[in-house]
């Protein structure tokens, strides 16, 4: 409750990482409910393609005539859904392998290093769009094990570095005279104070993940089925948002979106920052 409450205070000082934690907050809402109050028909009764702003409209229509703020709020789910797993996905395998690694050490800390250094060497962005085009699916979790192939290695290195500063501490020599089983100490000992760093770089890897997600849709690597921001953006290149002013609104609104949830995530961040390092506070 203590830990809540120090949040809160952190939060109510810094107003611009309250407002990026809100912003997430709304994000967060419309990927869950979203889809309750937003339609959309693959073949609208008489839409009119590229309507301006209206009432009826707030961000305009499509080229089919589809209501283009609905695309906005349906597509919100899967961009999300994928960032969020990707991210899971990359704090767990990067922080089960850096601590694993670190507090082994000798050979097979080396031999861990090794295979993580290949990884880091690895060209990510040109080896997801081989796998995705390979798989070719719009799965979400799919997608998201995908987007994790090399992303965790950077933090598994980070990791690594901070077990092996703290495997010599003194409250990890209490528990080895304890004789507890190593999955004990990683979990119970070194796992927690890695925790504030996890934290920060799981908001990280979620907005690497949205980019990356959408890149592949706006590449065509991934097929086009439903609605999702990338999938938006392909459409209306495609539709020609790039030789006419007519289907620019439709191009620049889920930029949009992903920009506002981006810059949201780095402010919030701002906020987890000052609560694990107590030096960055404002006295």
């Amino acid at each position: 409750m203590e830990f809540l409450k120090d949040f809160w205070r952190i939060l109510r000082a810094d107003k611009t990482a309250l407002v990026g934690g809100i912003v997430v907050l709304i994000y967060t809402l419309v990927a869950i409910f979203g889809h309750l109050f937003a339609h959309v028909s693959d073949l609208p009764a008489g839409g009119q393609a590229y309507l301006k702003p209206s009432g009826r409209h707030l961000l305009g229509t499509d080229f089919l005539g589809n209501d283009t703020l609905s695309e906005l709020v349906i597509g919100t789910r899967p961009v999300m859904i994928v960032g969020v797993v990707s991210a899971v996905i990359v704090i767990f395998v990067g922080v089960v392998v850096g601590l694993f690694s670190g507090y082994v050490g000798g050979f097979v800390d080396g031999l861990i290093m090794r295979v993580t250094d290949i990884f880091l060497t690895i060209p990510g962005l040109p080896l997801i769009i081989v796998i995705a085009s390979i798989i070719h699916t719009t799965n979400p979790f799919v997608l998201a094990i995908i987007l994790s192939v090399t992303a965790w290695a950077g933090l598994a290195r980070a990791v690594r570095a901070q077990a092996l500063s703290l495997r010599t501490s003194d409250f990890i020599d209490a528990a080895k005279v304890q004789n507890l089983p190593i999955g004990n100490l990683i979990g119970k000992q070194l796992l927690p104070n890695v925790g504030p760093f996890v934290a920060i770089n799981f908001l990280l890897a979620v907005t690497g993940a949205i980019y990356a997600q959408v890149g592949l849709f706006v590449l065509g690597v991934a097929p086009v089925s439903g609605t999702n921001w990338g999938i938006m953006i392909n459409l209306a290149m495609n539709q020609g948002a790039l030789y006419t002013s007519k289907s620019m609104l439709y191009l620049f609104a889920p930029m949009g979106a992903i920009v506002l949830l981006q810059v949201a995530l780095v402010y919030f961040s701002r906020a987890l920052d000052k609560l694990f390092n107590p030096r960055l506070r404002v006295q």
